[in-house]
């Protein structure tokens, strides 16, 4: 997984400014569980593949979700793999555009959702 994202897709379910509702609220629970007390990454939907049955699943060139990097920084959380590819210098927090319409808490995100 990659994380050279800067800022979150014009789709991305991480953006304030996203669909209300849209996600649900029980998959944007599992979504902020996931990626919080999980230590889960979660792929960029533009990046992700789908196999022959239509199942998603991300492989080595998918990059990790930009929003979901914002919020995880903003709540100062960042993920294993994150911290991970931080010490390799594979990943900057610094060249995030902290500025994005972004939700500040998974609270908001899932409230949103709702």
């Amino acid at each position: 997984m990659h994380f050279t994202l800067k800022r979150p897709c014009a789709d991305c379910p991480f953006r304030t400014d996203c669909t209300k509702g849209w996600l649900g609220r029980s998959r944007a629970r599992q979504i902020s569980l996931a990626i919080t007390a999980q230590q889960q990454t979660f792929a960029c939907h533009k990046t992700t593949k789908h196999d022959e049955e239509g199942e998603v699943y991300s492989d080595s060139d998918a990059q990790h979700c930009a929003g979901a990097l914002i919020l995880l920084e903003k709540l100062n959380q960042p993920n294993q793999l994150m911290r991970i590819a931080e010490r390799l210098r594979a990943y900057d927090r610094t060249k995030l555009d902290m500025a994005s319409p972004v939700f500040d808490t998974t609270a908001a995100f899932v409230k949103h959702h709702a």
